[in-house]
């Protein structure tokens, strides 16, 4: 029977559960990002779990654990059967909404690349690719994520400095930016006068108020697709409460701002697409 041990780098011993616990937060982060919705993403990486419980050697090691587990997760993922299973209960989504929402390989080059930071040698090992390939997935990414309405922008962020690095950021991927927020009150007001189309907002704020608080009493009154900035986004990425499906880490790198806010509105732009059809069918 074979141990329950992976080798790192360094050729420690680690056990399968330590290695998985270790990068489960930002593969949740990943999967989240994929479907648009908390509990659709940790539903997919449950299975992926489940299938490695079941079988230790689907976990392909060659480039690393982390991208071993982003690689099966991957393959759970881009499987027909589990997008089609009608036992996989906790994803919240209806069967259409769910199959539109497997997102095509250009996203996740882009993803793996932007907000996880992996090679490209590594997104093609993911992927099952080559570096060619992944290159060619990840400008057709670009120029649909180039094709994204541009829409209104609301941050909502307390240090300055971070604030004028993201206005100049959502301004140079089109969008207008209709007020920097720096609290609670400073952020409900801001969206109740000036609807955003796109939110980005701190966690935690400055003064002791929360930008979730904020971004939670305001999705009461309209429909906005939000992306979080958090310096510790494995906070809110445990599934044991509802949390964020779209986190950015401190500190960012522009790549991943653009890839996570292409993601939010994505999934909004395809819901309101669908809207009229559902009303007259």
């Amino acid at each position: 029977m074979a141990k329950d041990t992976a080798q790192d780098k360094d050729g420690m011993g680690m056990s399968r559960s330590q290695l998985v616990a270790e990068h489960l937060p930002l593969l949740r982060r990943y999967a989240r990002a994929l479907t648009g919705n908390q509990a659709s993403g940790d539903a997919y990486v449950a299975a992926m779990l489940e299938a490695l419980l079941q079988d230790g050697s689907l976990l392909d090691e060659r480039h690393g654990p982390r991208a071993g587990l982003f690689k099966l997760f991957t393959q759970i993922w881009n499987s027909v059967s589990l997008n089609d299973n009608p036992d996989v209960a906790t994803l919240a989504l209806p069967p259409e909404r769910r199959l539109s929402n497997i997102t095509p390989l250009p996203r996740q080059a882009f993803l793996l690349l932007s907000l996880e930071g992996f090679s490209e040698e590594e997104v093609a090992f993911i992927l099952n690719t080559d570096i060619p390939e992944t290159r060619a997935l990840t400008d057709a990414a670009g120029r649909e994520m180039a094709a994204e309405i541009a829409t209104d922008v609301l941050i909502i962020e307390d240090e300055t400095f971070i604030a004028m690095d993201l206005e100049s950021l959502v301004k140079n991927l089109g969008h207008n930016v209709i007020g920097v927020a720096r609290t609670h009150a400073d952020a409900v007001a801001l969206a109740k006068n000036k609807k955003p189309g796109l939110i980005l907002a701190d966690i935690q704020l400055a003064d002791g108020s929360s930008g979730l608080d904020a971004v939670n009493e305001l999705l009461k009154v309209f429909e906005v697709p939000v992306v979080f900035i958090t310096a510790y986004p494995e906070r809110f990425l445990t599934g044991e409460r509802p949390e964020p499906a779209f986190l950015i880490s401190k500190p960012f790198q522009p790549a991943m701002v653009s890839a996570v806010a292409s993601q939010a509105l994505f999934f909004q732009r395809n819901s309101r697409n669908r809207a009229p059809r559902a009303a007259t069918g």
